[in-house]
């Protein structure tokens, strides 16, 4: 090997198949990947243009299991068409959807018997019983 040789390098790209007619650039190049969350985040906000310009956003709530049983709640809701949907402030039924989002809070409270709190023990009790009385009404 020359000196010269020495000082040209070599650059190496991996062009594997990972999935059916796509291929992933490993040249060293930063991708979407590679950016930092938050960074993915407000890109992804940006092309859908769920951030209005000039308003910041407010910051996100702590990830819990209360939480995450408020989200599926509030997803069923909107699904029965009690709330507005955040996205385009309309209220529309789906039926089948909310029996399903009732059914998997059905689901986690069963499989999480015995390991909740009493107070998230009667947060889904509650929720659950809310959600399928509305559920029952909205079917008529």
């Amino acid at each position: 090997m020359t000196d010269e040789d020495k000082e040209k390098g070599f650059t190496i790209r991996d062009k594997r198949v990972f999935a059916e007619g796509e291929e992933e650039d490993r040249s060293g190049k930063p991708d979407e990947k590679e950016k930092p969350a938050e960074a993915r985040t407000e890109h992804v906000r940006e092309q859908a243009g769920t951030k209005p310009e000039g308003q910041e956003e407010a910051p996100l709530p702590e990830i819990n299991f209360s939480n995450f049983i408020f989200s599926l709640s509030t997803s069923a809701l909107i699904q029965l068409g009690e709330i507005p949907d955040p996205i385009n402030n309309q209220t529309s039924k789906n039926l089948a959807m909310a029996k399903q989002t009732i059914d998997i809070l059905g689901m986690l409270q069963e499989k999480t018997k015995g390991n909740l709190t009493d107070d998230e023990e009667s947060l889904i009790e509650n929720i659950l019983y809310d959600l399928r009385m509305r559920f029952v009404t909205a079917r008529g």
